[in-house]
């Protein structure tokens, strides 16, 4: 039999209490204000600005702007037939780079950002907070009252509205949108694969060939001869090692390098773009004729399937812009806008614009178009510059990589790996090394597997064209959930999208067997373990939900919960955010003793970017005060790195022993789903105390745990056989708070133990056969090789009380 506390409020008599309560309220919504301004995108002035942009050359541009060095030969690896062939393929890189990059990315996509943040998985944040859609339901509804869950409101008919009913409707769709997101994150992991790889090749394939011929430089205009047979071995070991320096370098972080990056891509694009005004010059200005789309036209007329499937070449010219929206985290949205429009679109239309006219006039050098266009005065600076910009294209799609996989880590797509903050003035570059060298492998393995420029083109274009149409569908949502669009422009923006992407997308399949496998193969694997991952991670949330212990079962323990109750502080680590976790019960049935005090400590991440330090924790008590139970929940974004260290569990007691000394103005004890600390919340029924369902009872409607009420009378409880009768007035009150502070500190000095759950996940015998491969063997490894929570939480070893358990699914 539960014992219970009832409150009901007395809108008559609230007392000076009340007075007091309303006098703490207003502070803490100024407070509240000054932390949704702070959160917000901040203005800049024009001079920041422009000093933004700058830096966002070499962040975000990278890649993107390193296109022009194999664009042609992927589009012409046989050669140019008919000059009017290179007119048309340069108007279709002219609306391609205009549709795709400029309007869809830079003038819409950009605007969907979450506080900052891009990516996939910020726009599916996006949507979480504004649809019940997250697979893991480990939400609660203080969580919402944060100051960075932004969200918007829609009337009940409108399309938002039903869009919403629609998602939530059946558990499949909330699938399907979570293996469109995976889908679009593992493509772009391949990106991050073949960015390095194809940089690499487009870089030296010139260089190294004109190196190892026997005519080094013939006297006429300087047209070296190749040795193909030596040479490509050779472009292909150079291209290692450049790899293995790139990736031995990340630890160091893009905060210590960054700096360079900016001056070094603002150079190569005032080179490409000058070199492109003297070759437009110079060979043959009527290729300016290419910005009619009558061309396209022609084009496809005049080269049938040829045509079609040289798409997959002229693709390769926005190459970079999935990871442009991936990046976003590390400038405003205003300054990436900037120095796109300023200087990287124009210069890049003044580049191929200049390349096609050199190759109007020597149809025949298509393959080094980039390298023989060059004027020979200035060949080596350029090809230095070109060297370095080529790094960096790399490094944008390596920390692209890095960020996304963060972001699948926090929301439970992914294993726990070890995640490096490699700056205290930007959260968002981290370092992951598992990552890391896994991308070093795998790039590596496509360079020298290849062989061939091409054949990692058509890979390339595949893992492109594929993340652009994922970001197509997510923003669909988008812009009718969030947004609130009016149809006929979401029609407009998918009709426009799926127009160029499904066009490119029909282009791409037709080079599968000519190394567009790869990143199908890529994106197969990591799908495999992130959608593995996160199936072992619901069903463990499940059994954790379902096999929770009652309160009514603590209670019936007593406070001494049928052990011998030692000193020290028993920090207890649950997925739980509420409840009793069954490990917990597991235990006190094995053991014969329990610590002093019981902290039940949830580490989890919401579907923001970011949690404020003052909004972190959540404490609340579980059960009467002479239990010593308490729950702390600690919150994180997507963006914030979770560190167990002293910092943390001092922060922790702090909250606790700031909870202890609120909650000193009332007398009670819950085990609601409601959270007492910077939160309004309402006591639950489940372990209210009362007198004998008497009649004189009161009611809290509290906000940091401040009675309004005069005083609480809680009567004899059954099981306690205790009668206590606190009052506001005071005294008492401050007695006890001192006590139990004085208490919990004397516990705290006796140790601390931290007690994690070790939770194996089995397939049940009369499973289907996928279902046992995928959890006894995938998931087991998974969950072997991937970091411990221990070791997560840098729990000392003689700290550490391991308790195991098994259940099937």
């Amino acid at each position: 039999m539960a014992s219970g506390i009832e409150f009901e409020e007395d809108s008559e008599n609230k007392g000076s209490m009340w007075v007091l309560d309303q006098k703490l309220d207003q502070p803490m919504d100024e407070e509240a204000g000054r932390l949704k301004n702070m959160y917000r995108e901040k203005k800049f002035s024009a001079l920041l600005l422009l000093r933004l942009a700058f830096q966002s050359l070499g962040v975000v541009y990278g890649d993107l702007g390193t296109s022009p060095l194999y664009v042609f030969y992927n589009t012409f690896p046989r050669g140019i037939e008919d000059p009017e062939d290179v007119v048309g393929a340069l108007s279709l890189i002219i609306y391609s780079l205009t549709l795709i990059p400029l309007l869809k990315y830079i003038f819409v996509v950009c605007r969907a950002n979450d506080n900052g943040q891009g990516g996939t998985f910020a726009l599916y944040s996006l949507l979480c907070r504004h649809a019940k859609i997250n697979t893991i339901p480990n939400q609660h509804r203080t969580d919402e009252e944060l100051t960075t869950y932004s969200r918007t409101t829609f009337h009940e008919h409108s399309y938002a509205a039903k869009t919403k009913r629609w998602l939530e409707g059946h558990a499949s769709r909330k699938n399907m949108l979570l293996i469109l997101v995976l889908v679009g994150t593992c493509m772009l992991i391949g990106d991050g694969i073949l960015t390095p790889a194809i940089s690499g090749h487009g870089l030296w394939r010139r260089r190294l060939r004109d190196y190892f011929s026997e005519d080094f430089l013939s006297a006429a205009g300087g047209i070296k001869v190749d040795h193909p047979g030596m040479s490509n071995d050779i472009v292909v070991l150079v291209a290692v090692i450049i790899l293995v320096g790139l990736f031995s370098m990340q630890h160091y972080g893009t905060d210590r390098v960054g700096w360079l990056f900016a001056p070094i891509v603002l150079l190569w694009f005032l080179l490409i773009g000058g070199i492109g005004i003297f070759n437009i010059w110079k060979y043959d200005s009527s290729v300016l004729k290419a910005f009619s789309p009558v061309y396209i036209y022609r084009y496809f007329k005049r080269g049938g399937r040829d045509g079609w499937t040289s798409l997959g070449g002229i693709m390769l010219s926005i190459t970079g812009t999935e990871a442009l929206f991936a990046d976003l985290g590390h400038f405003p949205v205003s300054a990436v806008q900037l120095a796109f429009t300023v200087v990287v679109f124009p210069c890049l239309l003044l580049a191929y614009s200049g390349q096609a006219a050199y190759l109007m006039k020597n149809q025949d050098h298509v393959i080094d178009a980039f390298y023989r266009s060059i004027p020979d005065t200035i060949y080596w600076p350029v090809f230095i510059v070109a060297t370095a910009a080529a790094i960096v294209a790399s490094q944008a799609t390596i920390s692209a990589t890095f960020s996304i996989i963060k972001q699948a880590l926090a929301l439970g797509c992914f294993p726990r790996v070890k995640v490096v903050h490699t700056s205290k003035k930007f959260l968002g570059q981290i370092y992951i090394p598992d990552i890391n060298w896994v991308l070093m492998v795998l790039c590596i393995a496509v360079t020298a597997g290849f062989k061939n420029q091409s054949q990692i083109g058509n890979a390339y274009g595949t893992a492109v064209v594929i993340v652009m149409l994922a970001t197509t569908f997510m923003m669909i949502l988008i812009m009718l959930l969030v947004w609130r669009c009016h149809w006929i422009l979401v029609v407009i923006f998918t009709g426009l999208s799926l127009v160029v992407e499904c066009t490119y997308f029909s282009a791409v399949i037709f080079k599968v067997d000519q190394g567009g496998w790869v990143p199908l193969v890529i994106a197969a694997a990591f799908l495999i373990i992130m959608y593995v991952w996160h199936y072992g991670t619901v069903k463990r949330y499940e059994f954790e939900m379902h096999s929770k212990v009652s309160m009514a079962w603590i209670l019936g323990l007593g406070p001494s919960l049928g052990l011998v109750r030692v000193p020290g502080i028993g920090l207890v680590y649950t997925e739980l955010a509420s409840g009793v976790p069954h490990i917990f019960s597991h235990f006190i049935t094995n053991l014969p003793a329990i610590h002093s005090v019981v902290v039940f400590v949830c580490v989890k991440y919401l579907p923001v970017y970011t949690v404020p330090e003052e909004e972190r924790f959540l404490v609340k008590r579980i059960g009467p005060k002479s239990f010593h139970m308490f729950r702390c929940v600690a919150r994180y974004g997507y963006k914030d790195l979770h560190k167990k260290d002293d910092d943390f569990e001092k922060k922790l007691f702090d909250n606790l022993f700031m909870f202890v000394r609120l909650e000193s103005m009332m007398e009670g004890c819950s085990d609601s789903d409601e959270y007492s600390l910077y939160s309004q919340t309402e006591q639950s029924r489940d372990c209210l105390l009362n007198d004998n369902g008497g009649g004189n009872t009161a009611s809290s409607n509290m906000d940091l745990t401040i009675s309004s009420v005069d005083s609480i009378v809680p009567a004899k409880s059954p099981l306690l056989q205790a009668s206590n009768t606190v009052t506001s007035s005071g005294h008492t009150s401050n007695q006890t708070e001192l006590d139990e502070l004085e208490f919990m500190n004397n516990c705290r000095s006796a140790g601390v133990v931290h007690i994690l759950g070790n939770t194996v996940v089995r397939a049940r015998r009369d499973s289907r056969f996928y279902k046992k491969i995928a959890v006894d063997y995938i998931y087991a490894f998974l969950r072997k090789i991937c970091r411990e929570n221990s070791v997560i939480f840098n729990v000392p070893h003689e700290s550490l009380l391991n308790v195991g358990q098994i259940f099937y699914v």
